[in-house]
């Protein structure tokens, strides 16, 4: 198993957050991540459309997937998002994100948000802190 899948397992073995989203992991690797998940009745706000805070949570946690694939702790320093169409229930909507900036005590990422038509519905980007700690022993 690659370094950036068995990184994935670790985390989202302990992320009831991510679960309860119903996220599904697409693809990983080094920098890199698709999710996907189904919008539910519970992620509705008082519009009938799913809370803004639901593509945010998708964003946020493919950022945190595909920042720490490398094997180096990571954590989210600045982010944000655009919103760019609705989301309804029952879409199916899809985060890539990519890595734009890797360096030694920082990284870049930008995630794209899509439904289940490709339309972009929102565009998140976020900066992570990497810090020291490995997930796991460097073998040699």
């Amino acid at each position: 198993m690659e370094l950036a899948e068995k990184v994935f397992h670790k985390m989202f073995d302990n992320d009831p957050f991510s679960k309860w989203l119903g996220i599904e992991c697409l693809q990983i690797n080094k920098g890199s991540c698709i999710l996907k998940m189904k919008v539910r009745k519970e992620m509705l706000n008082g519009f009938s459309i799913a809370h803004g805070a639901i593509c945010y949570a998708l964003a946020d946690s493919a950022l945190a997937f595909a920042s720490n694939s490398h094997g180096r702790k990571s954590v989210s320093i600045e982010t944000s998002i655009s919103h760019i169409e609705s989301v309804h229930i029952d879409d199916e909507i899809t985060a890539e994100a990519r890595e734009i900036h890797l360096g030694n005590k920082t990284g870049i990422y930008e995630i794209a948000i899509t439904n289940q038509h490709k339309k972009h519905v929102a565009l998140f980007k976020g900066t992570v802190y990497r810090t020291s700690k490995n997930w796991f022993e460097i073998e040699e």
